[in-house]
């Protein structure tokens, strides 16, 4: 199977549990076994992603399986690691001023909006932290991408520049799923299944809006 059969696949099956995280509602014994299919699920993709990209890694990078768009986003292949912090304080605050009144009150949620002090501190560690692996990536890139140009004509070690280009996308990759299970380490199972329903929410939304963009292009041409 083409690994773009495989998104596509994988990407169905991805709504499918997002469906079913929707559904849980407050059955946190079911929200912990989604959650922990959510982990499995999202650990698949990049294991079966570092395979194939061991084989073709040029194609990650024009990703044909994605729009204009979502390929406009990436960072080395992939979502930006970071972007998952971004959805948690976001999620926070929107849900945080939906029940604020309640927050208040001292009256807890159990949600998102209702992250401890501890949960919150904790959070802004990890941000920092994987910033920092971020821009360690990013330079190892630089520097592959000058060493590239440098060795332009000289097909002899382009293998090696190619081998050490999927090392360095398996590296982003290792990032990315670090970065979904060390926040979910974090949260209690309600709060996981939020996140996994809001990240799914954002994959589907960008993913629809590009590829509308991209027909829309097409009919024009």
């Amino acid at each position: 199977m083409s690994f773009h059969s495989f998104y596509n696949i994988w990407m169905e099956q991805l709504r499918q549990l997002q469906l079913q995280l929707r559904q849980a509602e407050e059955d946190q014994q079911q929200q912990r076994h989604l959650v922990q299919k959510s982990l499995s699920h999202y650990d698949e993709y990049y294991r079966i992603k570092s395979s194939s990209a061991m084989n073709d890694v040029l194609s990650f990078f024009p990703a044909p399986w994605a729009s204009s768009l979502e390929r406009s986003l990436h960072w080395i292949g992939g979502w930006r690691p970071t972007t998952a912090f971004h959805l948690i304080y976001t999620e926070s605050s929107i849900l945080f001023q939906s029940h604020v009144v309640d927050i208040l009150r001292g009256r807890s949620t159990g949600d998102l909006g209702d992250l401890s002090p501890g949960q919150l501190r904790r959070v802004s560690e990890l941000q920092c932290e994987t910033v920092q692996q971020e821009n360690d990536i990013t330079d190892e890139l630089s520097e592959w991408q000058d060493g590239a140009n440098y060795l332009a004509g000289m097909y002899d070690e382009l293998d090696q520049k190619i081998e050490r280009l999927a090392g360095i996308l398996i590296r982003a990759d290792a990032l990315r799923l670090k970065t979904i299970k060390n926040l979910v380490e974090l949260l209690t199972p309600k709060q996981a299944a939020e996140f996994f329903v809001a990240a799914a929410d954002l994959q589907f939304g960008i993913r629809a809006w590009g590829s509308a963009k991209d027909r829309r292009s097409c009919v024009r041409q």
